[in-house]
């Protein structure tokens, strides 16, 4: 072989072999990606590690000190205790192809003007038919605690009437235990429903923001031992609900948690990792009212958009540092001296701006008193977005527009912003929580939401 021969042989031979693994690795990840994309809800079965059992873990944990940022301190915590889930594929996600994606546009300016869906549901036939059957066989099995267990504040519902701006989760909670859905042989479960509660272990001296993600990862533990139908699915068909932010950090020691089961939360960001759509769930931060709610025709509203609240982003200052001084767009640092309500009441658009987090109840507050929300927090997995048009009813609008805003909702021709009030007062039901749920309200909806969600893994005994 000549020199230039073997020299190019020489040259050929490397390349030859960096091209093969560049296609390899190249089809490992849009295979593995695909995989991620189109079964979020794929699972995964490992052993847990041996660990003490709950009651035990407490002991060395009551007299750790109070943390003042519950999330930061959470995430600088964070260890991975237990092995990750080696795959291993069971089940498929649940067939919902029927339901059209939704169409949020978050990063979409909108200079010209609004032509808006006037169609509240993306399909409300099918959600009708599926709500029907969902009422009537879906099952969920609560693993059972008694009143006199140490942390049975943590474990059952309250008795009380829940409040605050975390009241979400215990409503659903009290809700859940006393509904229909409820079912004490596991064999007809669909879903296995983990009853601890977020809110309550933030504000339990004994566990408290450093002992949370010890007390899920012992708790699940637990389960897995005393009863089979955790480590059957690996957590497939288990969810829990979560309202305050702190809740989506709270699995970081429970991975198989975070990975496998749904997670049904306030603090619903696409921008978050720990965070799946399709596999989880996004449910309102609602503020508890009792009765009716008050009412203002739209053309009685003055003001043209209105927003109050702590500077907590830079969403939120951008938005005041640049409308401040206007006399349409009236926005306010921190707490105002006249009422929220009449703010509220008097205006035509009522802005949801992320603050620490992208979930605040000031959505549920402008659907409240009938006002249209304008959204701002990006990134954000509206509540409902598999059954309801959020653009039928609200305004999505960029935090890059901001500057844009006055023109964005100006260029709304009137008739188009009626519509889309009367749209707010049709879905006003669907953002109520009951003493006694009813039929549509957020009870209900979330356990649509589930029903979606739910494997159609069936196990044999």
């Amino acid at each position: 072989m000549s020199p230039l021969n073997r020299k190019g042989s020489i040259l050929i031979k490397p390349n030859l072999v960096a091209l093969i693994t560049s296609t390899l690795i190249v089809f490992y990840i849009f295979s593995t990606s695909r995989l991620i994309l189109l079964h979020p809800q794929q699972t995964w079965i490992h052993n847990l590690d041996s660990s003490p059992k709950l009651r035990d873990f407490f002991v060395d944990h009551h007299n750790k000190p109070k943390q003042d940022e519950d999330t930061h301190v959470l995430l600088a915590n964070t260890s991975t205790t237990l092995p990750f889930p080696e795959p291993f594929p069971i089940t498929n996600a649940h067939d919902h192809h029927h339901l059209p994606k939704p169409k949020l546009q978050l990063g979409s300016s909108r200079e010209k003007k609004v032509e808006m869906k006037k169609e509240i549901f993306h399909d409300k036939d099918v959600f009708n038919e599926e709500y029907k059957e969902m009422n009537r066989s879906l099952k969920i099995y609560v693993y059972p605690h008694k009143k006199n267990e140490p942390f049975a504040n943590i474990l059952l519902a309250i008795d009380d009437e829940p409040s605050g701006n975390y009241a979400s989760e215990s409503y659903f909670k009290k809700s859940l235990f006393k509904s229909h859905f409820i079912t004490k042989d596991p064999k007809e479960a669909d879903l296995f429903y983990l009853p601890f509660s977020i809110t309550n272990m933030r504000n339990d001296k004994r566990v408290g923001v450093g002992g949370i993600q010890d007390f899920v990862k012992e708790y699940v533990v637990e389960i897995s031992e005393k009863y089979p139908y955790w480590n059957r699915s690996g957590g497939a068909d288990h969810f829990y609900v979560a309202c305050h932010s702190i809740g989506r950090s709270a699995m970081e020691k429970a991975i198989h948690v975070k990975l496998n089961a749904i997670q049904v939360v306030c603090s619903s960001s696409y921008f978050l990792s720990g965070y799946l759509p399709h596999k989880d769930a996004s449910i309102p931060q609602i503020w508890p009212r009792k009765g009716p709610s008050p009412t203002n025709a739209p053309s009685r509203r003055k003001k043209l958009a209105f927003f109050a609240g702590a500077m907590n982003s830079r969403v939120r200052e951008n938005l005041v540092e640049t409308w401040s001084n206007d006399s349409e767009i009236i926005v306010h640092r921190g707490r105002m001296k006249t009422p929220y309500s009449e703010a509220l009441l008097d205006s035509k658009y009522c802005i949801h701006a992320k603050g620490f987090e992208i979930n605040t109840a000031r959505i549920g507050d402008a659907i409240y008193y009938g006002c249209v929300p304008v959204i701002l927090s990006d990134h954000y997995d509206l509540p409902y977005a598999d059954i309801l048009n959020w653009e039928s009813f609200a305004v999505i609008v960029s935090s890059l527009d901001i500057p844009k805003l006055k023109q964005i909702l100006q260029a709304i021709e009137y008739h188009h912003y009626v519509k889309l009030q009367n749209n707010v007062m049709q879905v006003k039901k669907h953002f109520q929580w009951n003493s006694f749920s009813k039929d549509f309200d957020i009870f209900h909806m979330v356990m649509y939401e589930l029903w979606i969600r739910r494997s159609h893994l069936r196990h044999i005994y």
